[in-house]
Formats: structure tokens, sequence, C-alpha cells
């Protein structure tokens, strides 16, 4: 009997103390490094007005619709960071069909003047999250057209925005280069507002 309170007793003590580190210290150790190091990532990667409110993040896609701005990849969880990820029907389901279909009607409507052919497929498509906040150059470089006409900016202007937003891959081997779409929305405004 002493030894089953003795072995129930150090079953306790381990389970109290690798609570106590795995539970506290670890988190907050790794919290105040995230913190300390790489500040702004652990922030959530805010975005401010010039009145210091905050607007977006450069971690999650906003839904842009208006002709003088570009716009993301769809959504169809409409960019809502709360429910993050997309139907994932398979090619052979009627509802992918439809809404690429619905897709490409859209951008017909809104890019007259730029060939189906030539759109990049994840204009068409949702990402696997809903939250992409980048897309492709090539995917901002099809734009041009319909947001230099929108905005009156030349088109050069706005390829040259493109290059500045592009982001290369992470630590320079992961993923690919990519345009975050928020960031050359609040590029376009600026200009915009100061050009009027």
């Amino acid at each position: 009997m002493k030894t089953i309170g003795v072995s129930l007793w150090s079953a306790l003590r381990f389970s109290l103390v690798g609570m106590i580190i795995c539970g506290l210290l670890y988190p907050l150790g790794m919290t105040a490094i995230g913190q300390g190091l790489f500040h702004k990532k652990a922030e959530g990667q805010l975005i401010y007005n010039e009145e210091g409110n905050v607007i977006g993040s450069a971690l999650i896609g906003q839904q842009f619709t208006e002709p003088g701005y570009f716009h993301g990849r769809p959504s169809s969880i409409e960019y809502n960071a709360g429910s993050s990820g997309s139907p994932n029907f398979a090619p052979s389901n009627p509802a992918l069909v439809e809404r690429i279909n619905a897709s490409i009607e859209q951008w017909e409507q809104e890019n007259p003047n730029v060939p189906i052919e030539d759109v990049p497929q994840e204009l068409l498509t949702n990402s696997a999250s809903g939250l992409d906040p980048h897309i492709s150059e090539a995917s901002a470089l099809v734009q041009v057209p319909r947001v230099s006409e929108a905005t009156g900016l030349s088109e050069e202007t706005l390829q040259e925005l493109i290059t500045a937003n592009t982001q290369g891959p992470s630590l320079g081997l992961f993923g690919e280069a990519g345009v975050n779409v928020l960031e050359l929305n609040i590029d376009i405004k600026a200009l915009v507002e100061d050009s009027q």
C-alpha cells in the first residue's frame, strides 16, 4: 500500500512539474522571444493608417471590388479569418465548375480588354485557406489596364508599384514571389490622393 502511495505522489509531482514547464514556462518563453525578436510578426503584421487605426493585416487578404484597386484571389469565406478554409471540391464536382464559371464571368465583366486565356488560374480559384493576402506578379500585371483606366495612373506607374510591392520567397528559398494586395492598394490610394 505504501508503494502505491509513493508511486501516486511521484506521478502527481511529475505531472505538476510537466504542466508548469510545458503549459506555462515554455509558452511564456516563446511569447517573449517572439515579441522581442519578431515583434511586428508576433502582433499579426497589422497595418495602420495615418490616424493610427488598424486597416488590415499583411497576413490576411481583404475583399477589393472597386475597379481602381487590384483584386486578390476569390474567397468563399469572404476573407473571414474566423473561419479559415475553403470547400475542397474535386475537379469533377459541379459546384467547383459553377464557382469557376462565376469567377470567369466576373473577370470578363470587370476586365473586358483582357482575354480569359491570359488570366492566371489563381485569380479564378480559391486558395486553401481563403485568406491569401498575396497574388503572383503575373496576376497583378493582368489587372493593370483596369486599374489604370479607373485611377488615371499610367500603366508604367502601376507596374513600378507592383515591382516595389513584390516580396521574394521566404528566406529566399521557400514559396514563390508574391504581391501583397493590401499594401499595393494602399500605395495606389496614396498616389491617387496626391494627384488630386
